[in-house]
């Protein structure tokens, strides 16, 4: 059984009840953490109690909010040892329902949104997460109304209508789509329908669904962590969940204090955080005419910029750029010699530790584990045309930078 307490404020620290709807904090716009009483969980809960249960993110329920879940089966992805370099592994998160790892963050989300009643739900998305919001407020019985740019790939828009979802194409970014979302939210009309906004760190159960990675690399490799996780990062929530499932576990006794050097590796085309990093900013700036392939690596401004910088800082990690090219490559040697189609934003992992290997940062000793966070097959529009000359992304206006609040 869960032994949620609270929601905590990463910003300045103030407690929120955990038994109601809760957004971000209102007093600095900082993202809510779900706490635990961890140490209430240690007593029942082991790396001995995990074996007989079955092999989906919900097998760490007592470390995720107490509610029957909203499940399609979503989690314990195969950590699959590369054929190519030895000591790294390939978390295949596109094996996940709707294709990608979006699945384990809005499992959780819907679930807690139907346990606090909740019947229209809204979100901004570059693709993935649209398709898993759709699929799983269908299963929950939940009016689903997503916003996308029109140049989404087109097994996104699909999915999505057949889920029954209410899909609007937005001309721009993702940032544009939050800020759709906002501004109907704020007519009359549209207030009365009692929308409730899951965008990216919005609300604070994505971010738990997405920490089950950190349970499972960790188990997966015997409760003993990697040196270093390579993670591609738009939105930036499973980097934070890991992040804060390491912490959990080491209060839980099953890690000690070491952590891997998380990597965040973005689109040469949009590389806010790369940018930050590079600056030695605590904050990433909006980046202005956002391009690439990767549309899930397509988000001007995370925000939660702020704490996914801090974890690279805290942990010994960097953040590096692909560039379109590099991903297709990528994308097309991953199948050829791992027999992984992956997504684009999933092979921009391949990139970085290639990057990362030639630089000396990793050595072939190193134990090394990439996310291929997305299936190819969400992304056969894209890849059929790779090479042909496209227009570029339309440019999101500096106000639709933030993906909320407003």
């Amino acid at each position: 059984m869960s032994r949620l307490t609270h929601l905590e404020c990463t910003r300045c620290g103030e407690h929120y009840p955990a038994d109601r709807p809760q957004t971000v904090c209102p007093k600095d716009g900082g993202i809510l953490y779900a706490r635990y009483d961890l140490a209430a969980i240690k007593k029942i809960f082991s790396p001995a109690s995990l074996l007989p249960l079955a092999p989906t993110m919900w097998r760490y329920d007592a470390v995720l909010p107490d509610a029957p879940p909203v499940s399609l089966g979503e989690g314990f992805t195969p950590m699959l040892r590369s054929r190519e370099y030895p000591n790294v592994f390939i978390k295949d998160e596109g094996l996940n329902p709707t294709g990608s790892f979006k699945a384990r963050g809005l499992s959780a989300a819907v679930t807690m949104a139907r346990q606090f009643g909740l019947k229209k739900l809204a979100i901004p998305s570059a693709g993935n997460a649209a398709g898993a919001l759709a699929a799983y407020a269908a299963a929950a019985s939940i009016e689903a109304h997503i916003f996308m740019p029109k140049d989404v790939p087109m097994a996104n828009r699909i999915e999505c209508d057949y889920y029954g979802a209410h899909a609007t194409l937005v001309d721009g970014l993702i940032s544009d789509c939050a800020r759709k979302i906002a501004e109907l939210k704020e007519k009359p009309a549209w207030s009365k329908e009692g929308w409730f906004d899951v965008s990216t760190t919005k609300e604070p159960y994505r971010v738990e669904g997405k920490k089950t990675m950190g349970y499972e690399v960790a188990e997966q490799l015997g409760w003993k962590l990697p040196q270093g996780i390579i993670y591609p990062t738009g939105g930036g929530v499973g980097l934070l969940g890991m992040w804060k499932a390491f912490d959990e576990m080491e209060q839980l006794g099953f890690i000690g204090p070491e952590r891997p050097n998380m990597i965040s590796v973005q689109s040469a085309g949009c590389a806010p955080i790369v940018k930050a990093w590079d600056e030695g900013r605590a904050a990433a700036e909006m980046w202005m005419n956002a391009s690439t392939i990767a549309a899930g690596l397509r988000v001007p401004k995370p925000y939660g910029d702020y704490l996914i910088l801090d974890i690279l800082k805290k942990s010994g990690g960097l953040a590096l750029a692909a560039t379109d090219a590099e991903i297709l490559e990528s994308t097309r040697h991953w199948a050829k010699v791992e027999g992984i189609f992956a997504a684009p934003e999933g092979a921009a992992s391949l990139v970085a530790y290639q990057k990362l290997l030639a630089s000396g940062f990793f050595t072939a000793d190193d134990t090394v584990v990439l996310f291929n966070t997305g299936s190819g097959l969400k992304y056969l529009d894209v890849l059929d045309t790779a090479g042909v000359v496209r227009a570029p992304s339309p440019a999101s206006r500096p106000i639709a930078g933030i993906i909320g609040p407003y």
